[in-house]
This record gives structure tokens, C-alpha cells and sequence, in this order.
């Protein structure tokens, strides 16, 4: 017997249309969804997930799939089903309200809602047996206790539109930025990092880029090597363990224990975009080969398996595979054992293998808790040899899993998520000279040029030839973002002035000039229950502190003063709340960063001009902006007035606090010029 298919097999999500033959009848978000909901007075069951979400795929296989399940749905509900990573709008404000019930958040994430879309009950994953159960009570109270339920709901529609400045109590500050405060910030969130696994004292472990990002331009900043160094041992834990794929590269979203060795086997591009700039940052300082190699793969591993035909990135990786958690990733002993030579017993060392598995059913996950060096040493081989046969026997086996089945593939590519991924690509070219990575930076450039961009009205997601969804203020920041560094990497002024245009699009639609933040919808798109602010940073820095981020550096290189002016005051919002909280405003301490120690504005122009500005990007010292002309013939204010010397070779301007130093021809005179932090 054929399925029927719901209303779903029209979408373009992987995710939606993972759910277009469960028997429920669900509804994409919209107005036929919302209509239908009034028009028959019927609860809405609005139920959010991602295509990488495991539990997500639990619950659909339980009750999505269930008929019994699916005929109280369709009876007493209008089902709506949203991909969160196609309307994180929508997953905002129903996790906010979710959390105001005082109920855990999380995904999937099931909301109960009246027809004008105010939330009266939500949770997250429901065992079938408590699922039907609910169903019946919500529909039994929806008929009996109407009036309750609307009033219930009204609260918390009410609560949703509170101003973030009222909710966090935002206010701010007359006060001069100090060193002090930086100092504070830095110290709070030292104190809460793990010393014996790296990363933060947390259950379960995410890698969290801003906060090592920020703690490595501080300790550089401030000439602060054992800060550096805590840094470097974090990032090689993650690097190690079981979270990082070591046969093809790339990193998952986070381990489950506080060890870095369990994943949760999704990985998502959002992750691996700011990862590869954060190892390749820290590989610019410190030149150690473990941050070589975790570029190297995650470059390769973005080229194979996530990049899209007309040069966009795909969006995640699932976690299963055979309706199994890791079953790609992992190894039994058995196989092992058949596939390895004699002589190769230093995998089984490397990696922690066991014969009973050193996870569950019998699993291994490859896991490294000791360095090359000393495995080398122990099986007395050189590290050279070690490596070299390291890389060959990853090689062999990485043909042989490529072989099995493979966990789903999200093939929507996101603008935002896309921007993230040019800024890693970009720092991974200065970091280790790769070509492989200049060129997919550019690619992705020209793609969001070319296929996700209207005007000045970019799209929040692409797929089959089609851009849909009108972007949010995530996707404009990080795309804006992206672009600022491809015009640092190619110097091709296209990229800078579309930057400005798009800053300037996000003014004109998501700025609350009352409040003095960026909204995280465009309120002229779509007319919702709430339009919400995001403020604090999470695995995605939040959209606000980016924005603030790139309205610093825009400002400078146009001396584009309200740029800078609404810059300091998003800053100055947020600046009490982050000196008290530091851990999850770490992006916000990064602009904090780069306004309390000037941003040096670099301005290069004469003969051989690129060749110096390539040979300074090589040189990690810090956030910086730079102008680069052969010639005087630009419109970019930061190179007015700046010559080359009398035989047309180039000269390198240092300039800050809206003044220049004496323009000297060396990167490394240039780099003594550079403030620091005292």
C-alpha cells in the first residue's frame, strides 16, 4: 500500500521531508497552517527539530509514524512541523517560551499553541505512551477549559514581547573602557576552565570558538603565555579526541561526557566554519603540527563532503546511520584486527582501542589521549615515522568506511552558516598557504554574490536552484563578516563595498532604534507573536555582538563615524551584563578587545603591495583592518593621503586612534607599531 503523503512533501528541508509520509497531517509553517487553526478553532502543535537531531528521529519513528498516535493528532490538532535551522525566528521564540514554563528547552521541541499562535504548554521529547497520554489532556482541556488555557497563554505571549533591556536589565554605562574590567572578564571565565580535560568545567562539552578566540587575542594582546598555553591544551584535547573525526576531518557538535571523547556524532557546518579559523589562528602562534593537521583535514573534509556542486556548503552531517547513533564513525576490535598489518599495534595504543570496545555495544571511538611523540617513542619509531604511517593506515581505513552506509546528509545550504565557513577558509589560507582554501572562500563568495542575494535582500536558504526564506540578522552578520575578510584576502573592493550595503540593509530592517539593538527577524518579512533580540553568544556568537563586531571594523575603514558610534553603544548595552557573566558574552568581550586596544588600520600602497599585506595576514597578531593599492586609484577612505615611496614601492601605513605612525616598507617594522594591551 502506497503512503499518502502530507502536506510537508512541498518543502525543501531535508528534515520536513524526512516527515512528508508519517500519517500525521502536518503543515509546513505558514498562512494555510495558521488559517485552517482559526478557521476550525483547533489547538496548533507546533513541533521543532533538524535533520542531525537524534532524538528528533527517535520521536518521529515512535509517534510520528504511529497511526494510532497520528489519528489524535489529526483529529484534535493542526501539526505544524519547523526546521530549525530554516526558522530560527520561530525556534527562538518558542524555546523562550518553553523556558518561561519553567520546563527544560531542547529538540526536538513540541509547543503547544492557541489558534493566534500564544503558547500555553511545550516540552521536548515525549516516550509514546506519555505523548498519546498528552495529546488526550490537551485536547480534553482545550474543549473544557478553554478560557483558562487562552488567559495561560496570553501571559506568556505577553512575556515573550518583554524588551530584552527590561529582561536582562540592560543599561548603560558612562564610564571609560578599562584594562581592568578585561582583566576581570578573563579571570572569571579562566576559573572555569577544566585544567585536566581542556575546555570549560561543563557536562556535556561543546567548543564553544568565542571563547577560546577571545582568550587567544587577549593573552596575545597581552603578552600573557601561560593564558596562551591553556588555549593551545584545550584546543588539542578537542583536536584528540573522540568529538574530532580523525580519519576525514571535521569536527562533531559536542562530546557527552567532560573527556571529549563521546560525540554526538552530528556535525554541523556552523561548528567547522569557526573551527578551522580558530585552529588556524592558533597555529599562526604557536607553528604546533596538530593544529596543521586538524586544518589540513577539516579543508579536505569540507571539499568532499559538504561542498555543493555550484560552490555552497551543505549544513550537517547526521548522527546516525542504519538507525544507529555513530555506527559510521565507530570500529569493533574484530575489524580492526582484519584490517590492520602486523606491525601496526600502535593504532590500538594511539587510538585507546579495546577488545570489548571503549564505548558502547562493543564500539570503539577513536580517541587519542597521548601524543605522537610518546607513542612514537614507546613502539620506537621517530615521530616523522610515526606520523607517515599514521597518515597511510587513516588513509586505508577511511576507504574502507567510505564503503558503508552513510548518515543522512542536510543538503540546504544556509547564508549565515556559509559566512562562517569563508572566515575559516580565509584564515586557514594565511595559516598554512593553502590554495584548496583560497579558492572554495572565493567560490562561496561568488555563490552567495550569485545565488542567495537580491539587491541587497540576501536569503536565509538555498536548495535546488531556489533561494527562500528572507535572511535573519545571524545570516547578514556572518555573511558581512565573510565578505570583510575576502576583501582582505583578495583586496578586490566589491567586497567591502557590499559589506557596507548590507550593513546598511540591516539598519534599515532589524535595528530597534528605541532600544538601541538589532532585532533577530527582519519585522518587515513577517508579522510574528514576538520579535526577539539575541544577545548572548552560544556555539554561533550571537547575531548582536557580530554586528557590533562588524560595525567596529566597517566604521574604520570607511571613517564611517555612526558605525562606530552605534557600535560602542550595543557595546555599552551589554558591557555591565558581561563583567558580571563573561561566559556565554565572549564575542562581546572580543569587541570589548578590540575598542579598549585600538584596531591598527593598515593601509599599504605601492609595487608589491600584496605580497607585504599576504606576508601580515600570515602574522597572527590580533584583529586588524587593512587597505591595499598598487596604485592611489581607490574610494576606500583608509587609503586617502597615503603614497607609495619616490620609486613607487610600497609603504606600509600604521595607523590608530585616528592618527598615523611613520610609514615604514617591513612587515616587521610595521608589527612594532602595533598597540598592545598594557
Amino acid at each position: 500500500m502506497t503512503k499518502q503523503a502530507n502536506q510537508l512533501i512541498k518543502s525543501q528541508s531535508p528534515y520536513l521531508l524526512q516527515h512528508a509520509y508519517n500519517p500525521v497531517n502536518w503543515y509546513p509553517w505558514g498562512p494555510e497552517a495558521l488559517a485552517k487553526a482559526k478557521a476550525e478553532n483547533k489547538p496548533i502543535l507546533v513541533s521543532i527539530g533538524y535533520s542531525a537531531c537524534h532524538w528528533c528521529h527517535v520521536m518521529e519513528h515512535e509517534s510520528f509514524e504511529d497511526e494510532a498516535t497520528a489519528a489524535i493528532m489529526n483529529e484534535h490538532f493542526i501539526s505544524i512541523k519547523i526546521d530549525r535551522e530554516e526558522r530560527p525566528d520561530l525556534d527562538n521564540i518558542y524555546m523562550d517560551a518553553v523556558q518561561a514554563m519553567g520546563l527544560q528547552g531542547g529538540w526536538p521541541l513540541n509547543v503547544f499553541l492557541m489558534p493566534n499562535q500564544k503558547p500555553f504548554y511545550g516540552g521536548t521529547y515525549f516516550p509514546n505512551p506519555n505523548w498519546k497520554g498528552l495529546l488526550q489532556n490537551i485536547a480534553e482541556a482545550y474543549d473544557r477549559h478553554f478560557d483558562d488555557l487562552a488567559k495561560s497563554a496570553e501571559g506568556f505571549g505577553n512575556s515573550l514581547k518583554q524588551k530584552e533591556k527590561d529582561k536582562y536589565n540592560l543599561s548603560s554605562s558612562d564610564t571609560e573602557l578599562s584594562p581592568n574590567e578585561l582583566i576581570l572578564i578573563s579571570d572569571k571565565i579562566e576559573s572555569q576552565m577544566d585544567e585536566q580535560w581542556g575546555g570549560m568545567k561543563r557536562v556535556p562539552k561543546f567548543p564553544m570558538p568565542s571563547i577560546w578566540n577571545f582568550l587567544l587575542d587577549y593573552a596575545k594582546l597581552k603578552s600573557n603565555h601561560p593564558l596562551k598555553e591553556k588555549v593551545f591544551f584545550t584546543l588539542k584535547k578537542i583536536g584528540m579526541g573522540g568529538i574530532y573525526d580523525h580519519l576525514a576531518g571535521g569536527f562533531s557538535r559536542y562530546s557527552v561526557d567532560g573527556e571529549w571523547f563521546a560525540p554526538h556524532f552530528e556535525k554541523m557546518l556552523y561548528d567547522n566554519g569557526q573551527l578551522l579559523s580558530l585552529y588556524s589562528k592558533a597555529y599562526q602562534n604557536s607553528k604546533e603540527p596538530i593544529f596543521r593537521e586538524k586544518i589540513g583535514e577539516t579543508i579536505h573534509w569540507l571539499k568532499s563532503e559538504m561542498l555543493e556542486k555550484e560552490g555552497g556548503f551543505f549544513a550537517a552531517l547526521d548522527a546516525d546511520s542504519e538507525g544507529e547513533e555513530g555506527k559510521f564513525y565507530t570500529w569493533t576490535y574484530d575489524e580492526l584486527e582484519a584490517l590492520l598489518e602486523e606491525g601496526e599495534d600502535w593504532f590500538y595504543e594511539l587510538y585507546n582501542i579495546s577488545k570489548n570496545g571503549n564505548w558502547e555495544n562493543g564500539a570503539n571511538i577513536l580517541f587519542q589521549t597521548s601524543s605522537y611523540e610518546k607513542i612514537a617513542s614507546k613502539f620506537s619509531l621517530t615521530t616523522e615515522e610515526l606520523i607517515e604511517k599514521v597518515t597511510f593506515t587513516k588513509q586505508r581505513l577511511l576507504s574502507l568506511r567510505n564503503m558503508r552506509i552513510r548518515p543522512g546528509l542536510d543538503d540546504k545550504i544556509l547564508s549565515g552558516w556559509n559566512g562562517l565557513v569563508i572566515s575559516g577558509l580565509v584564515q586557514a589560507y594565511w595559516a598554512i598557504n593553502s590554495e584548496e582554501a583560497k579558492s572554495m572562500a572565493l567560490q562561496n563568495g561568488e555563490f552567495l554574490l550569485d545565488k542567495m542575494l537580491r539587491k541587497n535582500q540576501l536569503y536565509r536558504s538555498y536548495k535546488n536552484g531556489t533561494a527562500y526564506t528572507p535572511a535573519f540578522l545571524e545570516d547578514y552578520a556572518a555573511v558581512i563578516q565573510g565578505f570583510i575578510h575576502l576583501y582582505q584576502l583578495t583586496f578586490d573592493e566589491k567586497w567591502i563595498l557590499k559589506a557596507r550595503d548590507l550593513t546598511d540593509f540591516t539598519l534599515e530592517h532589524f535595528l530597534d532604534q528605541e532600544e538601541g539593538l538589532f532585532y533577530f527577524n527582519n519585522p518587515d518579512s513577517e508579522e510574528l507573536i514576538a520579535n526577539k533580540k539575541e544577545i548572548f553568544d552560544n556555539v554561533i556568537p550571537s547575531s548582536n555582538s557580530m554586528m557590533a563586531s562588524n560595525l567596529h571594523f566597517l566604521g574604520l575603514y570607511f571613517y564611517h563615524e555612526p558605525y562606530s558610534k552605534l557600535s560602542d553603544q550595543l557595546l555599552d548595552l551589554i558591557r555591565t551584563t558581561l563583567i558580571k557573566e563573561p561566559g556565554f558574552l565572549t564575542n562581546w568581550a572580543s569587541v570589548y578587545l578590540s575598542k579598549l586596544v585600538p584596531t591598527p588600520e593598515i593601509a599599504i600602497i605601492g609595487k608589491g603591495a600584496k605580497g607585504l599585506a599576504l606576508k601580515l595576514q600570515q602574522n597572527y597578531h590580533g584583529h586588524k583592518v587593512m587597505a591595499v593599492s598598487k596604485t592611489t586609484d581607490s574610494d576606500l577612505p583608509l587609503l586617502e593621503h597615503k603614497v607609495a615611496d619616490p620609486k613607487g614601492n610600497a609603504l606600509i601605513y600604521v595607523c590608530f586612534n585616528k592618527a598615523c605612525q611613520q610609514p615604514v616598507n617591513t612587515v616587521e617594522a610595521a608589527i612594532k607599531q602595533f598597540p598592545k594591551l598594557a
